[in-house]
């Protein structure tokens, strides 16, 4: 870097982040150790001029800009070599992400190389395949791990619909809590077969929690066609995505109601559907949709490790049909 004193200025938020990650280390991995969970977050924009994201994946360092347009290429890799220190992680165990701004966020299987290489992580008594290198995303979304956990001490019995259902987490923990069936759909094929992949390292049988690829309004008009119903569901879709078949677009601001309709036609009377979201300024249109109750637990599936004053990781709400 020919900036001495931008060169300076970096130098110096490395430091910041890297001890303040190392503190946050400390402090939560004793406890996640004796839970067996092996992926959390260290640091989440806390420092204004340090725009970045530090997740720990079991030696792994995930970290990630939110990118701006004068973002300076060198300031991530200055702030990754600064954490690998601190944290004694080896640089090829540290991977170094950019997440944009705005609807660019949607395109959640973007890939960024083709390296196919996955890692097995605990999370409780499950195990996910979770691939650092490829994608922007990792295949787990740790901040939802309170409400996997919900989910799997509401399933005994009952038939799950998964949607948008990315590795198929939430399937795997419905299929531990018993469900009678999980049946798990998302468009992209690379996400089923992650999803097979994961049911088959948890010893889950494929005979009764089944994995379809398909557009999720195509799939649900099909299902309220042939009168397929569920009891338990989780919608978690992605804020912005296009239709690969029709360019139609989906903006969950705009569309979830529809949405949410869609799913209702497919839920048995007093069943249950945890809708949650992570675009950052939505605005819940529930008034018109016929449901018994519809109520944000957000505070209750936001883990310890996830909570902050600067925003939400997610949104949730638990509705009854």
């Amino acid at each position: 870097m020919k900036d001495p004193k931008l060169e300076a200025k970096f130098n110096n938020q490395a430091e910041m982040l890297a001890n303040k990650a190392k503190k946050r280390f400390k402090h939560l991995s004793k406890r996640f150790k004796k839970q067996n969970i092996d992926i959390f977050r260290l640091y989440d924009g806390d420092i204004p001029e340090i725009r970045a994201v530090v997740d720990w994946y079991a030696g792994h360092l995930v970290i990630a800009e939110y990118t701006r347009q004068h973002s300076v290429p060198q300031w991530l890799s200055i702030m990754g070599k600064a954490l690998a220190a601190a944290l004694d992680v080896p640089m090829e165990k540290v991977h170094l992400k950019e997440r944009r701004v705005g609807k660019q966020n949607g395109r959640r299987y973007e890939r960024i190389d083709r390296t196919n290489a996955k890692v097995v992580m605990n999370e409780r008594d499950l195990k996910f395949l979770i691939n650092p290198y490829d994608y922007v995303d990792t295949g787990l979304f740790s901040d939802h791990r309170n409400t996997r956990q919900m989910v799997r001490e509401m399933a005994e019995g009952k038939d799950f619909l998964n949607l948008y259902c990315y590795t198929g987490s939430f399937s795997c923990y419905a299929a531990k809590g018993g469900a009678r069936t999980t049946l798990s759909v998302d468009r992209s094929e690379t996400a089923v077969t992650w999803a097979q992949e994961n049911m088959e390292l948890n010893n889950i049988d494929g005979e009764s929690n089944v994995l379809l690829q398909s557009p999720t309004f195509e799939f649900l008009k099909q299902a309220a066609e042939v009168n397929r119903t569920f009891d338990l569901a989780v919608v978690d879709p992605p804020s912005f995505s296009t239709s690969r078949d029709n360019g139609e677009a989906f903006d969950i601001a705009r569309h979830h109601p529809r949405l949410l309709r869609a799913v209702i036609r497919v839920m048995r009377p007093g069943g249950t559907i945890f809708f949650s979201t992570n675009h950052q300024n939505f605005t819940p249109k529930m008034d018109g949709i016929a449901v018994t109750e519809a109520i944000e637990i957000t505070n209750k599936t936001i883990p310890e490790d996830y909570q902050s004053k600067k925003k939400t990781i997610h949104r949730c709400w638990q509705i009854r049909v």
